[in-house]
């Protein structure tokens, strides 16, 4: 970590150079770049991004970027679209100042979750995907995609790094009788991730079935449209009982996700697992949004600690919680960065990762 006494990695690449910029215009969401840059002992470049009274975002790059590899990082802030096109400018405005490459640094890739196509909406993903190619990007870091399908929107190439590494050594150094816990998924949809948590752990799993899903009404906007044929249809589906698969009773709970926004449905499993005997809940995710007034409901439920990643900055949040807790993977974003600007191979920072991954 930054200040342990070892020495900057070495950055060989000797053509052009390495200019690192942060994006973003809140402060707090500079920390995770002034990390990157203490760790790669390169300076961060001099740059001004503000809003102007009409709202408008203004970028000032204040050196030059011409023939050099440029790295623009960017942590997603409480007003995501500023955030959007803070970057889109300063891609654009490097793009035009003759820069050699360009790479954004996006460890949380916002809009994720509209990753597929929902009747008459849009997959925003794929449109901000192509907004950063048009803009001038040729390379993007990010980190746990909330579907790694999402790669297959851009047209140049993405490295979609892993938190998990982090969050393993995290329960393995900080929780001392991790041994008498239990991996849980608190919907089937997450319990591939939950699975590959439990078997690098050596542990069991549990999964909790039957919370409730998001149901559309096709009586509400006239798509309720009989035919004129009879065709067969899919009967409706019924919600469940909650139910857990598997033993918790006794145990520590630990539940694994992707990202934590809404946090009414981890509190809902929280009871329902302390109802099954589980005496401490931890809750484990690579990004922590924690919107709105999740934080009063954290500090309010069963859950004993909230375990996310700096992806996205939550200082803010942890003041009103003491339960949440930050895991730095600067570290990870930094190295590639290094491998990238020198060359390397990027294939070590994947090993072991599998497809269920």
């Amino acid at each position: 970590c930054v200040g342990s006494g070892r020495s900057p990695p070495v950055m060989n690449h000797t053509e052009g150079g390495l200019v690192i910029f942060s994006a973003n215009s809140h402060p707090s969401s500079r920390e995770i770049s002034k990390r990157i840059g203490e760790r790669l002992g390169v300076e961060l470049g001099k740059v001004q991004v503000y809003q102007e009274d009409n709202r408008e975002t203004r970028v000032q790059i204040q050196e030059s970027v011409r023939g050099k590899d440029v790295f623009i990082i960017q942590t997603v802030s409480k007003d995501v679209n500023t955030t959007i096109m803070e970057l889109l400018i300063m891609v654009y405005a490097c793009r035009t100042s003759c820069a050699r490459s360009i790479t954004g640094v996006v460890p949380y890739f916002p809009y994720s979750k509209q990753c597929k196509m929902r009747k008459r909406g849009s997959i925003v993903s794929k449109l901000l995907a192509s907004m950063m190619c048009k803009a001038g990007l040729t390379h993007l870091i990010t980190m746990d995609l909330h579907q790694k399908e999402i790669q297959g929107f851009f047209n140049i190439p993405v490295d979609n790094l892993r938190a998990s590494p982090f969050l393993l050594q995290y329960i393995q150094e900080e929780i001392p009788d991790y041994r008498n816990a239990v991996i849980v998924a608190k919907s089937p949809a997450s319990a591939r991730r939950a699975q590959s948590f439990a078997e690098r752990l050596r542990l069991g799993i549990a999964v909790i079935h039957g919370e409730a899903q998001d149901a559309e009404s096709d009586l509400v906007d006239g798509r309720h449209s009989p035919p004129t044929v009879k065709i067969p249809l899919l009967i409706p589906k019924e919600k469940p009982p909650i139910t857990v698969v598997g033993d918790v009773g006794g145990r520590i709970a630990i539940i694994v996700d992707d990202i934590i926004d809404d946090v009414d449905s981890f509190v809902a499993a929280a009871q329902t697992l302390k109802k099954h005997g589980a005496y401490k809940i931890f809750v484990m995710a690579t990004h922590g949004i924690l919107s709105s007034d999740a934080p009063k409901l954290i500090e309010e439920s069963a859950i004993d600690k909230v375990v996310v990643t700096n992806t996205i900055p939550h200082e803010h949040q942890k003041l009103q919680c003491v339960k949440i807790q930050t895991v730095d993977i600067s570290l990870i974003l930094s190295e590639a960065i290094r491998r990238i600007y020198n060359g390397e191979s990027m294939s070590y920072l994947f090993r072991h990762i599998g497809l269920e991954d």
